[in-house]
Parts: C-alpha cells; structure tokens; sequence
C-alpha cells in the first residue's frame, strides 16, 4: 500500500503537529514549518500536482477486532493499539473520498500538557485503583479527533398566529372582562449555522460527549498533516441519519424566534408554520479530544477524556473498594477507641 508521509525539507525526518506552536516540527533536527511552507515544498516535489490528489493517498484505516473502532492515523503514527480497548488493531484500509473530512480543529494542547492535567485531575480522585495511572497506563493516554456532522442553512419562514388582549375594567360595582382577537403574521429570513451532530453511534462517542462544547472559529481547512502524531475516529453514521432530526430543531428555532418576535398582545398561540430552506450545506469535521481508557474488573470500560482545545474535562472513573474499606477503618478504629475509652460503650 502506497503511503505519503511528512517528511523534513532539511533532514528527512518524520514531521509530527506540534499542538503548542500549531507547526509540524521534525523530531530529529528540530525544524518547525508551517503549513504554507509545507504545501509550497510539496507542490516542487510534485511538479504542480494538487495537495488533494496527494493527501487523497495519507490516510490508513485501522480496525480493532475488539470493540468496533475504526483508527484513521498515517504512517507517521504508531497506531499500535486501539485508544479505547488497548487491543492491537488490524490495518484495513485508505481513507479516501467521502470519508475525508472537509475541515479539522487542530489539537491545542500536547501530549506532556494533557498527562500533566491528567495527573493533577487524579490527585484529587481519591478512591480510584492505582492502576488507572501507573507509568504504563499513562503512556497509552492518546489524542483522537472525532468525528462530527456540522449543519448550516438559510431559512425563509412565515407563521401565521392567534392572538388576544385582554382589558379588566370595573363600572360601578360591576366587573367587565374585555377579550379582542387578532389574526398576526410573521415571515422572514433566518440563518442557522454550527449546528453540530456526534457521527458515533457507538460506546466510544461518550467520550466526546462530556467535553463539549468546541470553538468552532477554530476550524481549519483538513489536512492529512493534523493527524501526524494523532489518530481519529471514522465516522458510522451518516447525514442522512441526522436530517430529520436536524429539520425538527430548525423548525422549533424558527417558531420559537418568529412567535418571540410578537409582542403587545396578552396571549399569542401559533396555528400555521411553513418554512423553506433555499440553500443547506453539511460538512464532516474532526475534533480533538485527549482519551485514556481502563478496564476495570467488573470488565466494565472505565475512561478519562479532556478537551484537545479548551481543556474541559469529563470521566467515568473505577472505585478501588479497597481504598474505600482502608479509609473507613482508618476513621471508623479510632472514633471507636476513643468512645470505649470514654465509657460509651457498656459490655
């Protein structure tokens, strides 16, 4: 299978994406390059071919046998285990053509910066089995961009609506309650954007769900040269398994956003809502997320994943009931003694 890799300009070497400075630096002479540079040097190598048709050859797909994942990565990267389960993974494919994603957020944050949060996250997990961050487990903390569908569109929308004023006023001693009716109608255009759906529908999309959200001004034109150094979840659910759910949303938002543009009226109560949507576009993106899994022994996945951009955290994590049993002892003996020696206690 023929792969193109990142190489160094001066030395060769293999380029990996640096989070910190957002450049691809060669780990043996040190050079950073930024993207520009990179693409000018491969448009010379390639005699005026296009970056797409190349980058159309970078991606390798890995499947785990195990749990279903599939691993996008590229040669550059020692994709030797899968990120949820820890089993080593079956190489499969290219990502190529409709899996390619359109645009990508780099990750922010690197490797040492997210075990350092890591570990500083731990300390305050009091309970939790040492196992779960031992140097071994440590090392298999893995950066992932996940995958997502993100929706955005025009909407012309006209609502028609029932509304009241109602006026209380008293003559004498008698009340009188008085009720107008009017017939009110609202149209206009309105635009919906970033309007983003998880493209998982399997157990590893729950660690992106609890870091959310991303700052999607972020967003980058996709580049095989991102995933250096990374790897990224293939999609498994399509645009199509989302459009009815995404039309529900947008047609909630405009009744919601037409009705509040009501006002001077006791009660408005909508009939009639139609709207249409000249122009919709989809785009598939990848987002980053730092992960580290754990397999307790109730063979349950245990997980630990932080933002690769905004550094929230979120975790599922393992109780060691044997720390749990410790510290009860540790307070519950001496409140003991101290209740027997204070003669609480008659035998």
């Amino acid at each position: 299978m023929a792969v193109v890799s990142y190489k160094c300009p001066n030395c060769g070497g293999d380029l990996r994406f640096d989070p910190k400075t957002q450049k691809y630096k060669c780990e043996y002479c040190l050079s950073e390059f930024t993207e520009e540079v990179l693409h000018q040097q491969e448009e010379k190598e390639s005699s005026g071919q296009q970056r797409e048709e190349q980058e159309s050859r970078d991606g390798l797909v890995y499947s785990c046998p195990s749990c279903g994942a599939q691993i996008i990565t590229d040669e550059t990267t020692a994709a030797t285990f899968c990120y949820y389960c820890h089993n080593p993974v079956v190489l499969e494919g290219k990502l190529s053509g409709d899996y390619k994603p359109d645009q990508i957020i780099p990750f922010k944050v690197d490797k040492k910066e997210a075990v350092s949060h890591f570990l500083a996250y731990m300390k305050k997990k009091k309970f939790v089995p040492k196992a779960f961050f031992n140097k071994d487990q440590i090392e298999k903390i893995s950066g992932v961009y996940f995958p997502f569908w993100m929706f955005e569109c025009d909407v012309m929308g006209h609502m028609d609506a029932t509304a009241t004023n109602v006026r209380i006023y008293r003559i004498g001693d008698t009340e009188f309650t008085e009720t107008r009716f009017y017939n009110v109608q609202r149209e206009g255009g309105l635009h919906f954007e970033e309007l983003t759906k998880n493209a998982l529908n399997k157990a590893n999309r729950k660690l992106v769900e609890g870091v959310q959200p991303f700052m999607l001004n972020d967003l980058q034109k996709f580049s095989m040269g991102y995933l250096s150094g990374f790897q990224a979840e293939k999609r498994d659910m399509e645009k199509r398994d989302f459009e009815d759910e995404v039309r529900r949303e947008i047609s909630d938002y405009s009744k919601s956003i037409l009705k509040d543009s009501i006002s001077g009226y006791t009660t408005v109560k909508s009939s009639n809502l139609a709207l249409d949507t000249p122009s919709e576009h989809w785009k598939y993106i990848l987002l980053p997320v730092w992960v580290l899994t754990y397999k307790g022994k109730d063979d349950k996945m245990y997980y630990y994943a932080m933002n690769g951009q905004t550094k929230n955290i979120c975790g599922e994590l393992p109780i060691d009931y044997k720390k749990v049993a410790l510290m009860f002892a540790a307070i519950a003996i001496p409140v003991f003694l101290l209740l027997l020696l204070g003669g609480y206690f008659i035998w």
